[in-house]
């Protein structure tokens, strides 16, 4: 495997970009987490908000999948609603359940609750990513933020939601303030990411875990403008950006012309069928199904193997899971995909 100048010559960011590799970049959504004893130990006594707005431990644990995987890039070490905390949302992470809100966002007065996120309000995030840029040298670090509709869904239902009715119901029954709503988190979305990419994040990846569970219809009327804004207000950062959802096999076209260079695709498409879905001009991230590595090692390689020649079809390809890591994967299987990713499409 050959080694860049440089993250912006890195075969990450080049994939990203369409352009000619030495071998299939790889890395995985939450590689940084649960799976890795050091995590669990690092992160021993601390809350999860605590843990992503202190340098010290961000730093540690956004290197750790590095040094042990060498995978050819970092992720940012964050939470999706970090930075609706840090503009002053009352938001907390409970363990076992995630984001959750005592006042949920419900009328046009709690937009006051929602104040603009400035970069004053954050230099931890720039000062983790400097700290994170610096260890890495030649490896680039993928920035990271939520989409506007996965945050608001928290925002509205309180904490996580297996429906999204309260969501869908703000969203059809006041449009007016479910679009004022959206052009906020829009705002602090952008700021979020446009701190990382200043401080030397060398790509970026906005999730919107939530958005599969819309039809396209409403993707595209209440969901699609306030991601093309938050795209667009990072289309001079000179970075790749990278749009990945959950259970977005039917919206792959509309995330994909919403103003991305790589499209991430989940474990629920097939990586070729997503690839003609798309157009067949757009690098793709993905998508081998995380459940996968708990299967025995052949059936992993033959899944590694699938999923790298389907990518060739597409202008670059970056070989990731289809989803997060899951805890108790074994980080041994995640070590033997990353070899194995590189041995055979550096052939």
């Amino acid at each position: 495997m050959t080694t860049s100048a440089s993250p912006s010559d890195s075969p990450l960011v080049r994939a990203a970009r369409g352009e000619t590799v030495s071998h299939t970049p790889v890395w995985f959504m939450r590689q940084a987490g649960r799976s890795l004893p050091e995590y669990r130990e690092v992160r021993r006594g601390t809350d999860m908000l605590e843990t992503c707005r202190t340098p010290d431990l961000v730093t540690e644990i956004t290197l750790q999948p590095v040094r042990r995987h060498r995978v050819d890039a970092a992720i940012f070490f964050s939470d999706i609603v970090v930075p609706l905390q840090a503009a002053g949302v009352d938001i907390d992470i409970e363990p076992g359940v995630g984001p959750v809100l005592d006042e949920p966002f419900a009328s046009r007065e709690d937009l006051d609750r929602i104040p603009e996120l400035t970069a004053d309000m954050i230099p931890d995030i720039a000062e983790s990513v400097r700290r994170i840029v610096l260890e890495l040298g030649p490896t680039p670090l993928i920035g990271f933020a939520g989409a506007p509709f996965t945050l608001a869904s928290y925002l509205i239902e309180g904490g996580p939601s297996r429906n999204h009715e309260l969501t869908k119901s703000l969203m059809h029954g006041d449009p007016e303030l479910w679009n004022d709503l959206c052009a906020r988190l829009t705002q602090i979305s952008a700021a979020f990411l446009k701190v990382q990419v200043e401080a030397g994040a060398s790509a970026l990846q906005l999730f919107d875990s939530w958005a599969g569970f819309l039809s396209k219809a409403d993707y595209r009327r209440y969901v699609l403008p306030h991601t093309q804004a938050t795209l667009a207000a990072l289309a001079d950062a000179g970075v790749p950006r990278i749009h990945f959802g959950v259970g977005t096999g039917e919206l792959l076209p509309d995330m994909a012309a919403a103003g991305t260079e790589v499209i991430g695709v989940d474990y629920r498409v097939n990586l070729a069928e997503a690839i003609e879905r798309v157009g067949g001009d757009q690098p793709v991230q993905g998508n081998l199904d995380p459940a996968l590595l708990f299967a025995p090692w052949e059936v992993v390689e033959r899944e590694v193997r699938r999923i790298l020649d389907e990518g060739r079809a597409a202008p670059g390809h970056i070989f990731n899971l289809g989803h997060g890591v899951l805890p108790d994967t074994d980080p041994v299987v995640l070590t033997r995909v990353v070899e194995l990713v590189h041995e055979v499409s550096a052939r």
